[in-house]
């Protein structure tokens, strides 16, 4: 019967999230490591074939949306999880937090006095051409002064190591149900490391969030009524809303469920009549929100809701027009943006970046399609995206013609070596790409998840880690290892 045999793991070209050369695991995957090597293939398929049953029992699935048709999947996941040391983790989280204080206050200046705008720091045709301004939240004061109550940052980490912020999400992020899940997946399956104690737990997330939502509440006396909005069965993230709703023991809505009264009171209808409701927790886009206000043709959203809610009757999270900030272009002003309102240094690098709004950054992005990451401002999903090296003259050629004549909605970035980790490949860990979606919570208190969500491409070679786009995903293990033999590793170069 084969074993794993790290001596034959191809770590060689990237840095590796596991190993730091072939045979030699990192201080923080020492124990990991080498229980896997005593593991035979058959072993590994046996531990595989049981997080496959564990999903489908659990009912663990997401949407993917194929030629007009909607398919639904079990989700897609790799047993081998992905570890960081908590000394490291230590530092991002402290960046991640002191990123997302920037940006609510970036949002809160951007519907009042826009200071950024006038003392030149972000341009002002970035404003002026952003998708996801809502004219329809100038002077709204959200409470505590939030507005991206829930972010998800992705994460990537370069060929040296590095971690950088790769993009916020800060309109709907999804994902954090898959992060619980994998997590109990994973119990399942490799109980034996847990009794350690050593990996950092998650399942406290739950608690975080229905604690910050209720302490939203326009009315703080009493208690409050909480409710996950969804759009409903058919949407591609409709597991996470009702795992959500489930978890936390409030209510799981739609917009025909609720309305808003003369009072400007939201209410719900149950069967003893109707009831009032004081936070929205709500996945809907903007646009589909209150057809009052935005899209009059939605049938998604409840109409007066932003009545409701700019009479303080109602809290919303994440509130609208949070996705002002959501945009690849402002992603590249973050760091300014930390210096401006904060008077700090960004504690975690952006990548590097070119807008093509510039003359100079334009000129570059189109002499060198063939090198980098063209993306547009506000697509998510890993959709309408050029991957450079792996793109034809054709689909360059169409880029070109984008750019040209949308400079704003475009920015490029060099094609990273990101990080790999090992990942069950024809019955044994082979090197897969990877990134990291950690979810912050700002309320009272500023929670970041412990770890969060690694997606993995699954393709050999493959940078797409999305799983619309054939992704996978790992559990991720904030673990807890000796500081000074760490440091001690790292002065001799490993």
């Amino acid at each position: 019967m084969s074993q794993v045999n790290w001596n034959n793991y191809a770590c060689r070209d990237f840095y590796d999230e596991l190993l730091e050369a072939p045979g030699k695991p990192r201080a923080s995957a020492d124990e990991l490591c080498n229980m896997l090597a005593r593991f035979s293939a058959e072993e590994l398929a046996e531990r595989k074939t049981a997080a496959e049953i564990a999903i489908r029992t659990m009912g663990i699935t997401f949407t993917v949306y194929s030629e007009g048709a909607m398919i639904d999947r079990a989700w897609p996941f790799d047993i081998v999880p992905r570890i960081i040391p908590a000394h490291e983790w230590r530092k991002t989280e402290a960046g991640l937090k002191q990123r997302v204080q920037a940006l609510n206050l970036f949002i809160d200046d951007l519907y009042h006095d826009q200071k950024v705008v006038k003392d030149k720091v972000l341009p002002a045709e970035v404003l002026a051409q952003s998708a996801n301004f809502r004219p329809q939240c100038v002077g709204i004061n959200p409470p505590h002064g939030i507005w991206a109550h829930i972010c998800g940052s992705d994460l990537v980490r370069g060929g040296d190591g590095t971690l950088y912020v790769l993009e916020d999400n800060l309109r709907i992020p999804s994902g954090v149900s898959y992060m619980l899940e994998n997590r109990n997946v994973t119990k399942r399956v490799l109980p034996e490391l847990f009794a350690s104690g050593k990996i950092l737990p998650v399942d406290d997330y739950v608690a975080q969030l229905y604690d910050m939502l209720a302490a939203m509440s326009p009315r703080p006396g009493d208690d409050p009524q909480v409710v996950v909005l969804t759009p409903g069965i058919y949407n591609s993230a409709y597991f996470e809303h009702a795992y959500l709703a489930q978890q936390m023991g409030v209510e799981l809505v739609q917009g025909s469920d609720m309305l808003v009264d003369d009072d400007d009171v939201v209410y719900m209808r149950t069967v003893e009549g109707l009831r009032r409701v004081d936070v929205i927790y709500r996945r809907v886009d903007d646009e589909f929100l209150d057809p009052e206000a935005f899209n009059p043709h939605s049938m998604l959203g409840v109409p007066g809701l932003m009545r409701a809610w700019r009479a303080g009757k109602v809290a919303l999270a994440n509130a609208p027009g949070a996705g002002v900030a959501d945009d690849k272009v402002v992603y590249a002003f973050v760091p300014e943006l930390i210096r401006y309102y904060l008077d700090q240094e960004p504690l975690l690098p952006n990548v590097p970046s070119y807008l093509c709004m510039f003359d100079e950054d334009r000129k570059y992005v189109l002499d060198h399609l063939d090198e980098l990451v063209v993306k547009p401002a506000n697509e998510s999903g890993g959709y309408g995206m050029l991957i450079g090296p792996r793109s034809t003259k054709e689909t360059r050629d169409e880029f070109a013609r984008l750019i040209k004549e949308n400079p704003r909605n475009y920015m490029a970035q060099p094609t990273l070596a990101l990080s790999t980790t090992p990942t069950l490949a024809n019955g044994l860990p082979q090197p897969r790409h990877v990134d990291l979606r950690p979810f912050i919570l700002s309320g009272p208190e500023t929670h970041v998840t412990t770890g969060g969500l690694t997606r993995v491409a699954l393709v050999e070679g493959s940078l797409v880690v999305n799983s619309s786009q054939g992704g996978g995903s790992k559990d991720t293990w904030i673990v807890e290892v000796d500081e000074h033999a760490a440091d001690a590793a790292e002065q001799e170069g490993v």
